[in-house]
């Protein structure tokens, strides 16, 4: 195939997902919380349906039952976790700063447990054009990896986190599939350790202006290093973005939700979405109609909800 250009766009508008959270919410609030997996359910389905690469739209297939069995086991699991901290408080010093300990020990031996089943659910739950995505990690080497860089991370002092983060970001894309397409990411920790420290300090003395370039060079980096291969063919992604279009984006967002008193936040999600998409060039010449489907159906959603929980956000 002759190399071209695909096309990755959001067509999502503000009011159309400020009427779903409204919903979401009052619902969420008469089943005291217990219409929660159904509402993040409904937030992705219209969030992935209005999001379209090449005209079409993607297409999140979980449901808030599977949700919702995934919400019941999350929510035992953080209460455990309350109770065993509250049941500290009444030992002694020692035991209870032990009792700290081995909870805080336990939770960060759940982080990669958390990442890698939800990555599992989420992309098994991703459509595309009839193109079911998929994660093919494996939780005990993502274990591996998330505890080395913790240990280098803490006997750095902190200087290894860019080399986690990136390593992180390489092991967990580089096994996302789109049908038998494979994702890679190809950054590297000095480099990206190198801009977050020229960031900091040309945002200490430009008193926070370079924060806007510093958006844009790490939007730059995440997105510059990614590829979609398909045998021989390959696609490419770059940013278009500039220092000023960031400054408008995040400026104009911080003046909603502060005029707004926070109702203004379903603008800010679909603004923030849209700027993406639109800021993201895609070039190559795989032919998708060709791609196969190999990847099978999961549906614990646990894991997904506990991500949700603590927020641990989404790479892709």
């Amino acid at each position: 195939m002759e190399p071209r250009s695909y096309q990755l766009s959001f067509h999502g508008k503000g009011f159309d997902f400020f009427k779903i959270q409204l919903v979401n919410l009052i619902l969420s609030i008469v089943t005291l919380g217990l219409y929660y997996p159904w509402a993040r359910a409904k937030t992705l389905s219209y969030l992935y349906s209005q999001t379209r690469f090449e005209s079409q739209p993607f297409v999140f297939t979980g449901t808030g039952a599977e949700m919702f069995r995934g919400f019941i086991k999350a929510f035992i699991f953080i209460i455990a976790m309350y109770v065993i901290l509250i049941c500290s408080a009444f030992l002694g010093e020692g035991a209870q700063q032990l009792a700290l300990l081995g909870a805080y020990l336990f939770f960060l031996a759940m982080v990669p447990l958390i990442l890698h089943g939800s990555y599992k659910y989420r992309m098994a739950k991703t459509v595309w054009s009839g193109i079911r995505f998929g994660y093919t990690g494996d939780r005990k080497e993502l274990i591996r990896l998330f505890l080395k860089g913790v240990f280098f991370t803490v006997i750095t002092f902190g200087i290894y986190g860019a080399w986690f983060r990136i390593n992180m970001r390489k092991y967990l894309l580089g096994h996302v599939r789109m049908g038998n397409a494979e994702f890679t990411y190809k950054g590297d920790g000095g480099d990206f350790f190198i801009l977050n420290l020229k960031g900091y300090f040309l945002t200490l003395f430009t008193l926070g202006i370079y924060s806007f370039w510093w958006q844009r060079d790490l939007f730059r980096y995440f997105v510059d290093n990614l590829r979609l291969s398909h045998y021989d063919e390959k696609v490419r992604f770059r940013s278009t973005a500039s220092g000023g279009d960031f400054a408008g984006l995040l400026i104009v967002n911080f003046l909603i939700i502060v005029i707004t008193l926070g109702l203004g936040y379903a603008w800010v999600v679909t603004r923030t979405l849209d700027f993406g998409m639109k800021h993201i060039a895609i070039e190559g010449e795989i032919d998708f109609n060709e791609l196969a489907q190999t990847q099978g159906d999961y549906s614990d959603a646990t894991a997904a909800d506990l991500s949700d929980f603590f927020d641990f956000g989404f790479v892709v």
